[in-house]
């Protein structure tokens, strides 16, 4: 049966939309770009209030003036001026203006390839709102891009939101200082793993070098990378790996100890597993291309 939730709306008179705009995608667009099916310019009254279980897309709402306040996953946040808020629809969720000052925003709603995994990476769930620099020029773009309808708007329009979501990822990860939100003591552990990456390590070991208990430097490491300390160990070994693949005639085996693997055929199948091809189909793509096949 089809859902039929109507979402709890209170636009007032006083709330207006000097930019409202929609957009149908063209389904073939959509298995490829990121598409917007509605964006605008609100500013908001005191009684603007959205309320919706589950509804199409992730909101991207940029507060210009003003404050307003989000309510996702049982916590609510402040929005001021400056910030972003990232509401996942798929999930339970409110928005709307405070009481006092209420927000004037720009927002868009945002479909697309690997949004649901993005918005985990950044913990958007459970910290949707970032400091990101002016945004304005980058709201009006897509705006310019939605208004057009021209031929090419597709890609150019996934083009800018890419943009747009390259500046959140880069507020929450960077911030003004490029290891802002890496704690000291896991830094610590990601430098040893940069410098003897050949070396064995686990978990245990990662932890005693960041002065941490093995439980508590696993939840930190993953709050600042997205993943856990071995998976990001085992890439930076195939990185490593792939350097010496196109940049050496060496023994793949020679290799694969080099960089730490011990078992040539384990090696061989975490490297296809992360990149897609075997060592030998790699070297043999990267010569090509160099013109030394």
């Amino acid at each position: 049966m089809a859902d039929r939730t109507i979402p709890l709306y209170y636009p007032t008179m006083a709330t207006r939309f000097p930019i409202s705009l929609y957009s149908t995608a063209n389904p073939v667009h959509q298995e490829v770009f990121y598409t917007v099916p509605r964006a605008g310019h609100m500013i908001g009254d005191v009684d603007h209030h959205i309320r919706r279980q589950h509804f199409p897309g992730h909101e991207l709402i940029y507060c210009l003036k003003g404050n307003g306040w989000a309510r996702i996953e049982g916590s609510t946040h402040r929005v001021n001026p400056g910030e972003l808020v990232w509401i996942n629809c798929h999930h339970p969720h409110e928005h709307g203006a405070a009481a006092k000052d209420p927000w004037e925003v720009l927002w868009v709603r945002v479909e697309g390839p690997r949004l649901e995994q993005m918005c985990t990476m950044l913990s958007a769930g459970a910290d949707p709102v970032f400091t990101v620099p002016d945004l304005k020029a980058t709201y009006e773009e897509i705006f310019a891009l939605l208004a057009s309808g021209a031929p090419e708007s597709a890609p150019l329009l996934h083009a800018a939101v890419a943009r747009l979501l390259c500046l959140i990822c880069c507020a929450r990860h960077q911030g003004t200082d490029t290891e802002a939100n890496v704690p000291t003591p896991v830094r610590r552990a990601v430098e040893r793993m940069k410098l003897f990456y050949f070396e064995p390590h686990n978990v245990e070991g990662l932890a005693a070098v960041a002065g941490m208990s093995p439980s508590h430097f696993s939840r930190a490491f993953k709050a600042a990378f997205g993943t856990s300390p071995i998976d990001w160990l085992r890439r930076e070994r195939i990185s490593q790996a792939k350097r010496r693949l196109g940049d050496t005639a060496d023994p793949i085996q020679w290799i694969a100890e080099v960089v730490g693997y011990r078992d040539r055929f384990f090696f061989s199948k975490d490297f296809k597993k992360l990149t897609g091809l075997t060592p030998t189909q790699f070297r043999e793509r990267e010569f090509r291309e160099r013109g030394q096949a």
